[in-house]
């Protein structure tokens, strides 16, 4: 149980409905299974309930708490929460994002109203978070945040506010790791590539394509076992860079691609 111990708050850990489990309800189950009491937040807060339950059913420690990450009031009541709950925080996992199902375009059809809405959410919350969260670790002298980018800030995507934000995440991170490093703060990011997720798949289905041609157009794009991967991976990894067996990892960009960045 490598997080044996550690408080988590894990931003975004609800998800969207669909027939998978989303990154952030799997790294959240998987934070409490290693060990960790789980802060679940979420703008839908009923959905973080049921990962708590989820966690709970499992035996592990978790609660709930909403939160709007394109509020800075909220993301800073978040962070005074978990003091007043568990009185320190070891880990801060950032996890929330958008594309389609909030306007995204190619750069000749993006409206100003999407393009400003996806910073909000995937840029702007996560820098704010990590602003009202890191005073507690550097005053403990120890914290780890680990980021949720994408492979589409490294390889073709075609959706611009999507790849430039998640471009930006990485680019955040290694600043985070170069100004915390004195701190004994780590910062890493993790770039997920084609995954078997709610917000990956239900989109798609919505706009009008069969589900079996979804998973089956983006199995086929995968090198490794030729099959999507899903949360599990991301979680994974996430467990382990939050966790003491990273101490020595800061400012690294981690691919979970099965082999698409090299391929």
């Amino acid at each position: 149980m490598i997080l044996q111990g550690k408080t988590a708050v894990v931003v975004g850990g609800g998800q969207t409905p669909g027939a998978t489990i989303g990154n952030g309800r799997a790294t959240a189950m998987q934070f409490a299974r290693e060990g960790a009491e789980v802060l679940v937040a979420d703008r839908d807060l009923a959905s973080a309930g049921e990962t708590v339950v989820m966690i709970e059913d499992e035996g592990g420690r978790a609660s709930a708490c909403h939160v709007d990450v394109t509020e800075e009031a909220s993301l800073q009541e978040l962070s005074r929460e978990v003091l007043r709950r568990y009185g320190k925080v070891d880990v801060l996992h950032n996890n929330v994002g958008m594309s389609l199902a909030a306007g995204d375009a190619a750069v000749e059809d993006i409206t100003t109203d999407a393009f400003d809405r996806i910073v909000d959410i995937n840029l702007r919350g996560m820098v704010l978070a990590c602003k009202h969260f890191l005073p507690a670790m550097r005053e403990a002298g120890s914290g780890a945040i680990v980021n949720i980018s994408s492979m589409a800030a490294w390889r073709p995507y075609p959706y611009v506010a999507y790849k430039a934000t998640k471009a930006a995440v990485v680019a955040f991170t290694e600043q985070l790791a170069q100004t915390n490093a004195r701190y004994n703060i780590r910062a890493n990011v993790i770039l997920p590539g084609l995954m078997n997720t709610p917000m990956a798949i239900e989109s798609r289905v919505a706009a009008g394509t069969p589900r079996k041609t979804v998973v089956s157009e983006r199995d086929k794009r995968v090198p490794l076992g030729r099959k999507m991967g899903t949360a599990w991976d991301v979680a994974h990894a996430a467990a382990f860079l939050a966790s003491d067996r990273a101490g020595f990892i800061t400012g690294v960009a981690l691919p979970v691609d099965g082999g698409s960045s090299v391929s």
